[in-house]
């Protein structure tokens, strides 16, 4: 069984706000840390039926850059969906809102 890590740094400052957060992944062998402004994580408790999040941003990051970030986290989102349960209706349906989106955030190309 093969093994991969993902390290993820946050720096904290005194009042416990991200001032960075940086990951490194086994697979990006000759690249040094890549520093973020921030982050959406999420695990499925199988158990609980349940899922376990972490959402954290830095101070750096602007209104402008968190508007970009929903939107193609979304974009990601769906193409994870069609790949995942192979259902193009739902999928596109999902793709249309992130076009609302984009568009009520003005941020559409």
């Amino acid at each position: 069984m093969q093994k991969k890590n993902i390290k993820i740094t946050v720096e904290l400052d005194d009042q416990n706000v991200a001032n960075n957060i940086a990951f490194k992944a086994d697979d990006m062998p000759n690249v040094d840390a890549v520093n973020c402004r921030a982050m959406l994580l999420s695990f499925w408790d199988s158990h609980n039926k349940d899922t376990l999040k972490l959402d954290l941003w830095t101070r750096d990051m602007t209104v402008d850059e968190m508007k970009i970030f929903f939107h193609q986290t979304l974009v990601t989102m769906a193409n994870t969906l069609q790949s995942s349960i192979d259902d193009e209706r739902i999928a596109g349906d999902m793709r249309d809102f992130c076009d609302y989106f984009a568009e009520k955030m003005e941020i559409k190309e």
